[in-house]
């Protein structure tokens, strides 16, 4: 299962952590891990890359941690991503689970 969790400060969701695998098919074949993936992927290239922030990061398999730096929010396009992935695990329960730590 893949487990998402949102970090919340002050109202405002300012990093996730992304962990797990969803074993809905073989690996290549996973259309769950790979909406996940490219969603997460698609939120933390717009954070650093367009909008310019900084962010600490951490990639491994089947592992993504990331949080905004620097005293900037990119609360919008994160919570994109929570609303994404809710999405998802409303619709594949058994394989998608989203949380959120205050």
């Amino acid at each position: 299962m893949i487990t998402a969790t949102f970090f919340i400060r002050e109202s405002t969701i300012t990093g996730f952590e992304i962990k797990g695998h969803s074993g809905s098919a073989e690996f290549g074949q996973d259309i769950v891990c790979a909406a996940v993936s490219s969603a997460a992927f698609m939120a933390a290239n717009t954070v650093t890359e367009v909008m310019g922030l900084e962010a600490e990061a951490e990639v491994d398999d089947g592992y993504m941690y990331f949080t905004v730096t620097g005293g900037k929010t990119a609360g919008d396009i994160l919570s994109g991503l929570k609303l994404h992935l809710e999405g998802l695990s409303e619709q594949y329960p058994d394989f998608v689970k989203v949380t959120t730590e205050v």
